[in-house]
């Protein structure tokens, strides 16, 4: 381990004496009209032919080998920046670029996705990075706007169960994503029993998606990294936005403490499910229940501009679902009061906070330093008090059961980004967090009045991990075609007796054919320390997170890709990529077993195996102009393997999807009125249904005693009929003294498509045994009214 540590630093040791005799600039790219910092901006030299993008701060630092220079800044949705500069080489030169709001209309810099350059220059593959304003403008469920359903549209990523949030990326599972907000992992990102995300979009300035290729900054996943920024708030003037919807409304402000230096963010969002139900409740039960559902996110952020080479932030999100129901009765019989109450609830939630310090060091070193806290917590709690009262003397009861998991992280990390030349861009850092596993706990307490009380907890307790990693990339440039992406990340994992340790390179490279178009390669290897115990019952957010032990293994994966990509002008982009990914030491549920109520002994009741995916992925894209959208293919098998399932046998993974195919629309009539489309289709899942069906007991006299008996075949052995819906919006923008309003009339599954949900045997009307399919949504049109001010 010394020895690997010392070779870590060992590497960057020749980097202090590159580029010694270059001139170099470096600065900060915002928004001119709230001082935002602008994520992958693309800054390019017209002289030197050199480029480079700003970094996940806003930062950029570019060296050229002439004493002139004339930039020019692009960020899609701005108007593009040029400035000429005289260099002096003793001496770095400090720009920072303020870039307006370009009028979409005129300028045609609408954006469905924007990237790092053009999308044929950069070196990284397998990634996408999609703007706050095209996921505002697709049609969505019940007119909430969500990131991770826009994420699903996206080729190689497939959505679960209809309506859900969670994603599967190249075959992988839910517990492969590791998602991230401003840095700091979530355990769960579903609200509403998984309909809608953690993500309020008013608050998010950044969404980058990685499949494949993945940089060596990023580990502790297998299959996709999802890295969402939140905005800094406005340095310059104060500003909000909000929406009122049929569900839920949010409301966003952001503003200067003190003019550019101090800003605040506060963003907030909740239904009022519980408050629409409540007046239906109480007349039902006549004042003697209450129940409901409800669920809510705040985000608040502080960023500090200490001075240009200092700057600090702290951002907070907390995010609960309840769900809940109290009931009471009484009555009285012969003098005799006897009275019950029942109160239950089930809640989870995430709490997360990370502060940051960037330092810019020096022209060419950027650093930033994070802490981070993140908590995920399910808890359901059934209680039950009974009071008889006779001759004046009252005796009660008590029964009172919880139970409770959780998984809470705490840690550090270091990165830099360091450009010592224009041929090289090299990242390194290291970082050490703690986790502590809580994977369920029993309560039970009871009161039996005089007869005795019992007060126990169940199940397992709590469990300490430490989780290390250091790495190091360099993005190297080899003449004027050649680039390549070198990396190591280096992860270590110390849980009780269990010690682990793994080093995973990373190696990207693209060639550029011509101006326009080239080929891209990736190699990488992940390994992942958790595993995710994920219980079958649909929508409850009852998944366990566990460490891996001396018996279950780290999950393991290596993945190869190769690609093309063209750039046609005019805003439109292809990309062509094929990939194969290995998978080992996954965990699956053995037949008939599950976690609940028995999960202190998970280990005995999972398998472990293997898993393989590979497919071909295909996008069209349009990010400029009044109409914008893709148009998305995916064409992919995926497989798992388990010794003590299906016999040993290979089997469909449940979305293993053969096509899948998604078409995204939006355009812009004029500056009031806007319209949006999304068609999806996708090869039905993989299930597993009964082939043969026996009377337990042939005798027709014990006709009182004769269940069915199933024969089932091999797992996953049936298809569900294919999913495909149409989606569509309208939205009507008018401006006001104040700032604007809009109204957005949508509809959800405009042809009332019947999706399968779930599926069973039953009866038709000649009792005959038959197959039947239950859909979710049909049809749901939504209205909301969204405003600026």
């Amino acid at each position: 381990m010394k020895n690997l540590i010392t070779l870590f630093f060992l590497t960057l040791i020749p980097l202090a004496s590159i580029g010694q005799n270059q001139y170099v600039i470096n600065g900060f790219v915002q928004d001119a009209q709230t001082g935002e910092k602008l994520i992958g901006a693309y800054v390019f030299d017209l002289l030197s032919k050199q480029g480079t993008t700003t970094n996940a701060y806003g930062c950029y630092s570019m060296s050229v080998s002439k004493d002139s220079a004339a930039l020019q800044i692009s960020f899609i949705g701005y108007t593009p920046f040029l400035e000429g500069l005289r260099l002096n080489r003793s001496k770095a030169r400090d720009l920072d670029i303020q870039m307006i709001p370009a009028n979409e209309l005129l300028d045609e810099v609408n954006v469905v996705a924007d990237r790092a350059g053009d999308v044929q220059v950069r070196t990284q593959m397998s990634s996408i990075t999609l703007s706050m304003k095209s996921v505002k403008n697709l049609p969505v469920l019940l007119g909430e706007t969500d990131i991770l359903k826009a994420i699903q549209l996206l080729p190689g990523v497939q959505s679960g169960t209809e309506g859900t949030s969670g994603f599967y990326v190249r075959g992988g599972g839910p517990d492969q994503n590791l998602i991230l907000i401003d840095g700091v992992p979530v355990y769960n990102v579903s609200h509403l029993f998984g309909f809608f995300s953690v993500f309020n979009a008013d608050a998010i300035n950044n969404v980058t998606l990685i499949k494949g290729g993945f940089p060596a900054e990023y580990g502790g996943r297998l299959s996709s990294v999802l890295d969402v920024r939140m905005k800094e708030g406005n340095m310059k003037e104060w500003h909000g936005e909000g929406s009122v919807g049929l569900i839920s409304s949010k409301l966003t402000i952001e503003g200067p403490i003190i003019s550019d230096k101090t800003s605040v963010l506060l963003s907030g969002r909740r239904t009022y499910l519980d408050l629409l139900a409540k007046p239906f409740i109480a007349s039902q039960t006549e004042g003697a229940g209450a129940g409901g559902y409800y669920f809510y996110d705040f985000n608040g952020k502080v960023s500090h501009k200490l001075n240009r080479n200092h700057h600090l932030y702290f951002s907070y999100y907390e995010g609960l679902d309840e769900a809940y129901i109290n009931t009471s009765d009484s009555y009285e019989n012969n003098g005799i009061i006897e009275e019950a109450k029942t109160n239950a609830s089930l809640n989870w939630g995430n709490k997360i906070a990370t502060a940051r310090w960037n330092w810019l060091i020096n022209p060419k070193l950027f650093s930033n330093l994070t802490a981070i806290s993140s908590r995920y917590r399910f808890l359901t709690d059934l209680g039950l008090e009974q009071s008889r009262t006779e001759l004046g003397t009252t005796t009660k009861e008590s029964f009172q059961l919880s139970y409770l998991s959780q998984i809470e992280d705490v840690g550090i990390k270091w990165d830099f980004d360091y450009r010592p030349n224009p041929s090289h861009t090299i990242k390194f850092g290291s970082g050490l967090t703690r986790h502590q596993f809580e994977p369920g706990v029993n309560s039970i307490v009871a009161n039996f009045g005089g007869a005795g009380t019992i007060d126990t907890s169940l199940g397992s307790f709590p469990q300490a991990a430490m989780d290390y990693v250091a790495y190091i990339q360099d993005d190297w440039k080899l003449g004027d075609r050649l680039r390549i992406n070198m990396g190591l990340h280096l992860n270590g994992f110390n849980v009780g007796e269990s010690n682990y340790l793994s080093l995973q390179p990373r190696l990207s490279a693209r060639y550029l054919l011509n101006e326009k178009s080239s080929i891209k390669w990736s190699y990488v290897e992940m390994t992942q320390y958790m595993h995710l115990l994920a219980n079958q019952t649909i929508g409850l957010p009852t998944d366990l997170w566990v460490p891996v032990t001396e018996n279950i293994r780290p999950q393991e994966a290596w993945q190869t890709a190769i690609g093309y990509a063209y750039n046609f002008g005019d805003g439109w982009e292809l990309t062509l990529e094929g990939y194969y990914k290995d998978m080992q030491n996954l965990i699956e549920y053995k037949d008939g077993a599950s976690f609940l109520f028995g999960f202190d002994d998970w280990q005995e009741k999972v398998t472990t195996g293997r898993g393989w995916a590979y497919g071909t992925e295909f996008l069209l894209e349009k990010r400029r102009g009044r109409t914008t959208g893709w148009l998305g293919y995916t064409l992919a098998k995926t497989m798992r393997q388990f010794d003590e399932i299906n016999f040993g046998d290979p089997y469909p993974y449940t979305f293993d999807r053969r096509h899948d195919v998604s078409f995204t629309m939006s355009h812009k009539f004029n500056e009031y009125l806007s319209a949006g489309m999304v068609w999806v289709y996708g090869t039905g899942r993989a299930t597993t249904l009964a082939t043969r069906q026996y009377l337990a007991n042939p005798n027709p006299d014990q006709w009182w005693w004769n269940p069915v008996i199933e024969q089932v075949g091999s797992r996953n052995n049936y298809r569900e009929p294919a999913y495909h819906r149409l989606d569509m919006s309208i939205t009507y923008t008018k401006p006001k003294s104040w700032g604007e309003a809009s109204w957005q009339v949508g509809v959800y599954n405009a042809y009332n498509r019947v999706n399968i949900f779930y599926m069973d045997f039953g009866s038709d009307n000649n009792n005959n045994r038959v197959l039947k399919g239950y859909g979710l949504f049909p049809i749901i049109p939504s209205i909301s009214y969204a405003f600026k001010f």
